[in-house]
């Protein structure tokens, strides 16, 4: 009998009760939630996070769509190879290879973050594979020249911001609380399953890139923006928590024109991470929007 994979000992069953799966890339194994059946949803998610922050959505989804969320190569149960790329085009390319290797068609897209790029490259380059578009607190553009990016960056691009990310955990331990709307719903019991997941200084890289691609990969962002008309069309629903430190009203505005046809929920009192603050609530959205 083929032995059964399960899911590493500090995660906890009742929040995250997912057989785990793993599809080959060539910088390692990828890990990759896939619950339920039916019309398919894709959850892509960002830094410094991993499919552990859709799990709300996944199990209110999965008894009527089977839902795949993966996590990107050095982030959640992946692989965390040091001297792999970590680019977002590359993780891009890495979820390509996801959805083509699973035969994944008709696809409903829900993106967070990074995921914002990653996943609607995917969108803008395969359009005839993508029905609807649901978008979290995100991005899709060049950054450069918004301070609001570039002094983050700026601040943290010597020794002793790599110190602070790689050997502290600075962007799990650290950045998920202070973009927390209400800091108080952040338990410890969920905060460590972000921490956790990334133990070792070595399994930090990813946050480390993504910190300085927030302007470093300015081109390739901006080429997706160029090229947004392919998904204009789309059913798109926006869900923005206003608190957020990050992604703001302004980066909402460009959504709403993007997609001047969505349907937009705004949730004025959570921050960047909506699935966590508001995971119900997100959850019952996103079904309805998908059933319509």
């Amino acid at each position: 009998m083929e032995e059964r994979i399960v899911n590493p000992s500090w995660i906890d069953p009742a929040e995250y009760p997912f057989q785990p799966h793993f599809f080959e890339q060539k910088a390692g194994q990828m890990h990759y939630v896939d619950e339920g059946s039916g019309e398919l949803v894709v959850l892509v998610h960002g830094t410094p996070t991993w499919s552990f922050l859709y799990r709300h959505l996944i199990k209110a989804l999965a008894p009527d769509f089977r839902v795949v969320a993966p996590d990107h190569i050095g982030f959640g149960l992946s692989a965390k190879p040091e001297n792999w790329s970590y680019l977002p085009q590359d993780h891009a390319q890495n979820l390509t290879h996801l959805i083509e290797g699973l035969g994944l068609k008709d696809i409903n897209l829900v993106v967070h973050d990074f995921g914002g790029p990653i996943g609607l490259s995917y969108a803008i380059e395969h359009p005839e594979n993508v029905k609807r578009i649901t978008i979290l607190n995100t991005f899709m553009w060049s950054l450069k020249g918004d301070s609001a990016f570039e002094i983050p960056g700026k601040v943290f691009n010597n020794p002793l911001g790599r110190f602070a990310y790689k050997r502290l955990n600075f962007s799990a331990v650290f950045m998920v609380r202070a973009a927390w709307g209400d800091k108080k719903k952040l338990t410890p019991e969920i905060h460590r399953h972000y921490i956790q997941a990334l133990p070792s200084p070595a399994d930090r890289q990813g946050t480390w890139v993504f910190l300085q691609e927030l302007i470093g990969s300015s081109s390739w962002y901006q080429s997706l923006w160029d090229r947004r008309d392919s998904i204009r069309n789309k059913p798109a629903l926006i869900l923005w928590g206003m608190k957020d430190i990050a992604f703001k009203q302004k980066e909402l505005g460009r959504w709403e024109k993007l997609f001047p046809q969505a349907q937009v929920i705004c949730f004025p009192e959570a921050g960047h991470f909506l699935q966590e603050e508001e995971g119900p609530q997100i959850a019952a959205h996103v079904r309805n929007f998908l059933v319509v």
